[in-house]
């Protein structure tokens, strides 16, 4: 059995997961269209990379992250409908992620979460992460690393990752505590930076992090904050966990799937969820690649060869 797996080549965490599977699978991984059995879409949106020959062809799996359903359109229904004829089975990260597709489907649809990369994710002393990083040491200093806003005007913001609540729940804090300081990372940050400006609270951003210098950014953290309205993870969850940074969630993606009931809460009740360190840390490390999180991928790729 081999398996192409196809990066979307954005800059994006799907790019590490293909060179972390490949890198790890190296009996049934191909470069090859020509020589694999399976193809594995890990952004489901990069079907059409992949010439209709291959499709009709060869097994497909298509990973979907999540749905926005403001932005699932006709147009969008009808990409899916089309796509789906030629994808064979689905995965998905999480519960809720299925409960929004498995009406568009007649296919399997498998779900367990992406694996959790321990040698790239681990803990540093908070105080030297923060001196690394030319940050305040006595600073309470609240993260938020995804981008904020639609790539067509770099104002209008992303609504599903939830950068106005963020915004909201972080000028509430300054506004009660003024030790407040805010660590940005990512591209597209321009929403959340202008909302700081105006109520002039301190920040700093990093455009494009390495990830050794990401991992220093989670363990300079006191807390870092989660907003969301869709999410497919997000995979913060499971960087913070193995940093052992405290971290705190809206109900989305993997929330309550990996981390403790009191650290996740609809925003109207975000200010009493409760990071749980340990909790979350244990979670995250039976899904690291050293601990087989990787096998539910290779189960899933035999059951569906065999058909």
């Amino acid at each position: 059995m081999r398996i192409f797996a196809l990066p979307p080549k954005e800059n994006w965490i799907c790019d590490r997961f293909v060179k972390e599977w490949n890198d790890n699978n190296l009996k049934t991984y191909t470069n090859s269209l020509e020589k694999c059995d399976i193809i594995w879409l890990l952004a489901d949106w990069c079907w059409n990379q992949i010439p209709l020959d291959y499709l009709k062809n060869k097994k497909v799996c298509a990973s979907v992250h999540h749905l926005v359903p403001e932005k699932f359109n006709d147009k969008a229904m009808q990409e899916w409908l089309i796509r789906d004829q030629f994808v064979d089975f689905y995965h998905v990260p999480c519960e809720k992620t299925r409960d929004q597709i498995k009406n568009l489907t007649k296919k399997p649809i498998y779900t367990f979460p992406f694996w959790a990369n321990s040698e790239m994710w681990r803990n540093l002393d908070k105080e030297f992460s923060r001196k690394v990083l030319g940050l305040p040491i006595d600073k309470y200093i609240v993260g938020s690393f995804q981008r904020d806003t639609e790539g067509s005007d770099l104002i209008t913001p992303k609504l599903e990752k939830g950068p106005d609540l963020f915004a909201d729940r972080v000028i509430e804090m300054y506004k009660e505590n003024p030790d407040i300081h805010v660590l940005l990372g990512g591209w597209r940050r321009q929403y959340i930076i202008s909302r700081l400006e105006k109520e002039g609270v301190p920040y700093t951003y990093k455009k494009l992090p390495n990830n050794d210098v990401l991992n220093l950014m989670y363990n300079s953290l006191d807390l870092y904050m989660v907003t969301a309205r869709y999410e497919g993870g997000p995979q913060a969850i499971v960087e913070c966990g193995l940093c052992k940074t405290p971290i705190v969630s809206t109900d989305v993606g993997l929330a309550k799937e990996l981390m403790s009931e009191n650290s996740v809460r609809k925003f109207e009740k975000y200010s009493e969820a409760v990071p749980d360190v340990e909790y979350l840390y244990q979670k995250c490390e039976e899904i690291s690649i050293k601990n087989k999180g990787m096998d539910p991928f290779r189960e899933m790729f035999k059951e569906e060869a065999k058909k």
